[in-house]
Parts: C-alpha cells; structure tokens; sequence
C-alpha cells in the first residue's frame, strides 16, 4: 500500500486512532482525524498530533471530511454504520480499520487469538511462551499495543501474537494469521452487531483469508466455536477440557497433553494440578495456548516451565488483597454474561459480586443457577443496574449501590471471614469509567482503603 501523498482519514481517537494516524502521517500521507469527542476530552492527544502535521477535527464528523479522502481508517470503537461511513461505502471509498491497515506492513508470521473470553490471559501466556522459546515475538492489538506500533520492530523472523476483538475483525480484507484461535464465542457486544449470528461472523473473519497453508485452532466444546471448522480452508486442530482430540491439546488421567498431527505421538506437557491460574475456563486458555506455541515451534518442556511461572493477568481473576478474613478479586476484564460466569464458579461460595456498568443487551438471567449455588448477594452498579435487579429479583440478595465505592463498603461490610469480594461486572465500563481497566485500578484502589472502612 503506497501511502505517500495520499489524503486519509482516521475515524476515532483511541489508542488505535492515534497510533493509526501517526503511522500513516509518518508513511507520507496527508492525515485528518476526526473525532465527535470535544477538542478538551482530547486534550491530551491533539498536541502531538498538529505537531507531526496532522488535522484535527473534533465535536463531531463533518460530511465532506468524510468524501475529500483516498482511505478512511476506522479505530475499533467507532462502529462501521456510522452514517459518514455508510455513505463513505456508497461513494465508493475504501474503509479499513487499524488492524488491516497493519496487517499490509506487519513482517513475518501473525499468530492471533480471539473469543468471548480469555482473549488477554491466553494472548499474554502464548507471547510469555514464544519469548521464553527463543522465538522473536512481539504482543499487542487489543491487549493494549497497537498492532500498528508492532510494524517498525517486526522482522521476516518475528512472531506477532496479536489479541484481536470482533471490532477489529469486521473490517478485515486481508488479515492473514498463519495461526488463528477462537477460544470461544458467547453472546456479547450484542448492542453493537445487533444479532448473536453477526457477532459470530465477525469473530469468524479471523480466518477469512487463511490457506491450507495455515492453522486454525478451535475449542472442541464450544459448539458456535466448532462449527467454524466446516467454514475454513485452514487446517484445524483442537483443544477441549472433555476429550481426546485427533490433533492439538486435551486433559488425559490428570495431565494436560498434546500431539500436533494426528500421525505425531502424544506429549505429556505438564500436569494439571501445575496449572497456577484460578478457575476452569483458564484450563481451557492453558490447553489453547499449549497448542497454539506447539505449532508455532516452542518446545513442550519450555511450554510446560512458561505456564507454571505464569501468573494471572491484572484485571482477569486478579487476587487484590485479604482483609479481616475477606478475599478481592478483581475481573473487571469479565465484561459480559459468559466471563462473568466464569468467574463465579472459580470460587466454591460465599461470593459477593458486585455487577453493572453499561449494558450490551445481555441476559443477566443467565446467571441464576451459579448466584443461587455460590453468591450470597450482589451489589448492583451503575446504567444498567436497574436492569439487572429486574432480571435478578428473587434470585438473590439484592443491593443498589449506584458506585462502585458504595458496592466495595457495602460487601466488605456484609462479607464475613473466608468469603470473597468479587468485580465480574458482566457489563463493559464507559457508563462510569474510561475502560475496564480504569474500572480495575479503581476497584484495587478501594480495596486497599478497605482496612480504614470497618473494624
């Protein structure tokens, strides 16, 4: 893609926005962003990107911005039927995002993981892997670098082990991973692609562009993940929790063991019990990652010395501290229905959760078996707080905290030694905070005020 000259646009100022149009700016070409955030909410940005020659344009798209380019870039949060960018398509001007911009300049191999859930821990564990393997690798997409900040360190030799959400995938042409994962795929950001069905194809186009050259590794027990094995060209290797696959990862008399072809013998990588992160959905993370740096070329003893010094990522099932008896936990990452789940059943009982921020139109329903078995009472926060009593009244305790402060005193003050304080909000976090993990340090933050709260 020769960029010298050209006049694109950047739709969205997040990080990807930001690091997009430095990219493209730098690359020669003539750069506007346009943001409906206000010139003050983006205080921070502007000054950095007038000095590189950007334009910026803020408080709102103007429509003739839109229609004076030769490429429009789309950052991950800006939905692609935005109306400038609906008639942007009608007038025939190509709309890519962040990731596709990358993915025509990244060098060497893409091994890239998405799911519902556990995108960040298994990301983190196979980048961790590959490093410790001796293999040149680089981490990022939406785990928090830019695949676009990747291009300048990647080589012909690298690894870039890329986190990549369906907001990044729905604007993909030739995203190319020479490995792809699905861990799994669970309602969500249903208030974005409308239908479980469009969500699931946007996840799917992860694998849209691989040949028979390249590998697709899928979770044998998630059906929606699964039934992506029909619609590849890829080869596809597996990894399940219940049983013997024909080729990748799986649990066998206590062991988590692995064969790369169905022709290959059976490695034992490590035992089950060595696994150091909470709950099982991360065995399920562990099983995908042996696989996935398996075929990448790590080795099963490096493989299996990786994950046991691996420790929980911070805002995924993160141990905060022990007051008067009480465990933190903080899931601030578990951002939907499915993740929140999860989350509960990694403790035996005495949860109490506090849940809320905004909603995604989920069913909070979905949780009553696990609330009934192990929640002693949740604390609701935040704009969808009033849906979620409604979806939960006579289920479990309920307590309309608003805050977050309000929630963490409330279940200190109710939680009795041995039981645990939970953040799994089911909900993402732009109602009240910056991002999940500004909702995360916030929750840290209080926790470690907890001891000046109750005798």
């Amino acid at each position: 893609m020769d960029l010298k000259g050209k006049k694109v646009l950047v739709v969205g100022l997040g990080k990807s926005g930001l690091a997009a149009a430095l990219f493209l700016r730098r690359r020669g070409a003539q750069v506007t962003v346009s943001d409906v955030r206000s010139a003050e909410a983006l205080a921070n940005d502007i000054p950095s990107l007038l000095e590189e020659g950007v334009m910026v344009e803020t408080g709102g798209h103007g429509l003739l911005t839109f229609r004076r380019q030769d490429l429009i870039v789309v950052s991950p949060g800006v939905p692609l039927e935005t109306p400038e960018l609906v008639q942007a398509r009608k007038f025939g001007l190509p709309v890519i995002g962040e990731l596709e911009l990358a993915a025509r300049f990244l060098r060497g191999r893409v091994l890239a993981i998405t799911g519902s859930n556990g995108k960040t821990t298994t990301t983190a564990l196979v980048g961790e892997i590959l490093k410790q393997a001796g293999l040149a690798t680089l981490v990022g997409g939406n785990i928090g670098v830019p695949v676009v900040a990747l291009i300048e360190e990647s080589s012909d030799q690298t690894w870039s082990v890329l986190e990549v959400s369906s907001f990044q995938l729905e604007s993909t042409e030739l995203f190319h991973p020479a490995i792809a994962v699905i861990l799994n795929i669970t309602p969500d950001h249903l208030d974005r692609h409308g239908t479980f069905e469009n969500y699931a194809r946007a996840k799917e186009r992860i694998f849209a562009a691989q040949t028979s050259e390249d590998c697709l590794v899928l979770n044998a027990d998630n059906t929606p993940a699964a039934s992506a094995a029909v619609r590849t060209a890829a080869s596809v290797y597996w990894f399940s929790v219940e049983h013997p696959v024909d080729q990748g990862a799986w649990l066998e008399q206590g062991f988590v063991v692995c064969r790369i072809s169905r022709d290959a013998a059976v490695e034992t990588i490590m035992p089950l019990s060595a696994i150091p992160l909470k709950g099982s959905h991360n065995v399920e993370n562990v099983l995908a990652a042996v696989c996935a740096a398996r075929l990448a070329g790590a080795g099963a003893e490096s493989i299996a010395q990786t994950i046991r010094n691996f420790h929980a990522v911070e805002h995924r099932l993160e141990y905060v501290a022990t007051h008067n008896g009480v465990e933190f936990y903080n899931d601030s990452k578990a951002t939907n229905v499915d993740a929140t789940a999860k989350a509960i059943a990694a403790f035996s009982g005495g949860v109490h959760l506090i849940l809320g921020g905004k909603d995604k139109n989920s069913d909070y329903t979905q949780l009553a078996d696990l609330l009934r078995e192990r929640v002693s009472a949740v604390y609701t926060i935040g704009a969808a707080a009033a849906k979620i009593e409604s979806h939960l009244r006579g289920i479990v305790s309920l307590h309309s905290c608003e805050t977050l402060e309000k929630a963490v005193n409330a279940a200190f003050a109710a939680a009795r030694p041995g039981e645990v304080v939970l953040l799994a909000p089911a909900c993402s976090s732009f109602d009240q905070f910056e991002n999940y993990e500004h909702r995360g340090r916030v929750f840290k933050q209080l926790v470690n005020e907890c001891r000046n709260w109750k005798v």
